[in-house]
């Protein structure tokens, strides 16, 4: 790594207010999915379709993205992804008065590509912002500003659009298809001013970057070699890369499913909206007191791959407490999620870009496009969760028991999540390198 500048202490500080709006804006889907299901009459599998537009354009931007920013560098990069944030939040507004879910869909859409241009830019900047050894606690830094923006964004949003949320579902059973329509149009308008303002702050934010003092920053060369001696010429000759790929698709997946899930779940178990609202604070938290420990820890006392290794053991056993607790203990393995999840992204990133040198931008591509995991694993839980309600209530199960039940027996999907990301930190980081 080559920098400009021997003082990195502002340009991290700048990045993690990058990294502090994009977990603002990322995290408040934990509350926007059950208010989309409730204004837009959706099934639990079409309200993840939140999380689907938000994540699936990581898929189709991410080497866009990494060519655009071959072309115009990283600080330009970032200030594009600001804009295109902003005129995605600029979109919610004619969706809230059409009260259209693709619409809706459409806006975080956009957002998404904006986010898929800021993080490839962003997250291969700090990483080789100083040696490769310490990358994971560069990141875990900027997991700390994410996620304490997550967790505020998900209380102000869930404070904004899920009060009276519990008034207005019993009221829709009981009037007519015309107050219906104009009750749903009410909650509906409720997210023009925060989208509005959120709007303003990201072009503001889009512009002055442009003049922020960020330092040129250059992947060092790769060293590795083939078996002949040879430099590798291709970005296929790293197996080690594609697992990392494989293992961030997962791990996004059941980070999603932690911090999205959980006031749904909790609703779906008997929690009321005003009560569920803060759940996704609950996961979010946990993540920063993880981080902060990471930063503390790494790499002094524990290094990148062992942080790894016990973060996956947790995921998995915190999921089977999920699978065998009810009621207000399970929220709570549901949340401490977050301890399992808070150093699995600073700790693959290191290990994955580590020795591709001239590669990494196209290799960062790829790792942004594994967040689509976000994108496909939340509504396989959804779907099952239906799937498994449908079968319950046909068993004679109540219905209100049969979601329940169902919400909580689908978690089992994030066990062979956390398996591959134990694979990868004991064997797979190791492939292909010598």
């Amino acid at each position: 790594m080559q920098s400009k500048g021997k003082n990195n202490l502002v340009p991290i500080a700048i990045i993690g207010g990058l990294f502090f709006i994009f977990g603002f804006v990322t995290w408040i889907n934990g509350a926007l999915i059950p208010f989309m299901k409730t204004i837009n009459e959706l099934t639990d599998a079409q309200s993840y379709l939140v999380a689907s537009a938000s994540y699936i354009s990581f898929v189709l931007m991410a080497l866009p993205a990494s060519y655009l920013l071959n072309k115009i560098g990283y600080r330009k990069g970032m200030s594009l992804g600001l804009i295109i944030m902003g005129i995605g939040a600029l979109v919610f507004i004619p969706a809230a008065e059409a009260r259209t879910y693709w619409v809706f869909l459409l806006a975080i859409f956009i957002q998404g590509i904006g986010m898929t241009i800021l993080q490839t830019a962003a997250n291969p900047y700090i990483t080789i912002l100083g040696p490769i050894e310490s990358g994971a606690k560069r990141i875990a830094i900027m997991g700390i500003a994410n996620k304490t923006a997550g967790a505020l964004g998900s209380l102000i949003f869930g404070a904004l659009l899920l009060s009276g949320i519990d008034e207005v579902k019993e009221k829709l059973s009981t009037v007519s298809t015309e107050e219906k329509s104009m009750l749903l149009d009410t909650m509906a308008d409720s997210v023009f001013v925060p989208y509005l303002v959120m709007a303003v702050i990201l072009f503001l934010l889009g512009f002055l970057i442009r003049k922020a003092p960020l330092p040129n920053v250059v992947a060092a060369e790769a060293t590795e070699r083939k078996d002949n001696g040879s430099a590798k010429t291709s970005i296929f000759q790293f197996p080690h890369l594609w697992l990392g790929v494989l293992t961030l698709f997962v791990y996004v997946g059941a980070e999603v499913i932690a911090g999205d899930t959980i006031i749904a779940y909790g609703i779906s178990i008997g929690f009321t909206g005003e009560e569920a609202k803060f759940f996704t604070t609950y996961t979010l938290m946990a993540m920063v007191a993880t981080y902060a420990l990471g930063v503390f820890l790494i790499p002094k006392y524990i290094k990148q791959k062992t942080a790894l290794i016990a973060s996956a053991i947790l995921g998995i056993i915190f999921s089977i407490c999920i699978l065998n607790t009810t009621g207000f203990a399970s929220i709570l393995f549901v949340a401490a999620l977050g301890i399992a999840n808070a150093l699995v992204w600073p700790a693959i990133w290191p290990l994955t870009l580590e020795g591709l040198g001239k590669f990494t931008k196209t290799a960062s591509a790829l790792l942004i496009m594994a967040i689509s995991g976000g994108a496909i694993i939340p509504p396989l839980y959804g779907r099952m969760v239906d799937s498994n309600t449908h079968e319950l209530i046909t068993g004679g199960m109540q219905q209100a028991d049969a979601i329940a039940a169902a919400s909580t027996s689908s978690y089992w999907i994030l066990i062979p999540c956390y398996t591959m990301i134990l694979f990868f930190a004991i064997w797979g980081h190791k492939i292909g390198k010598k």
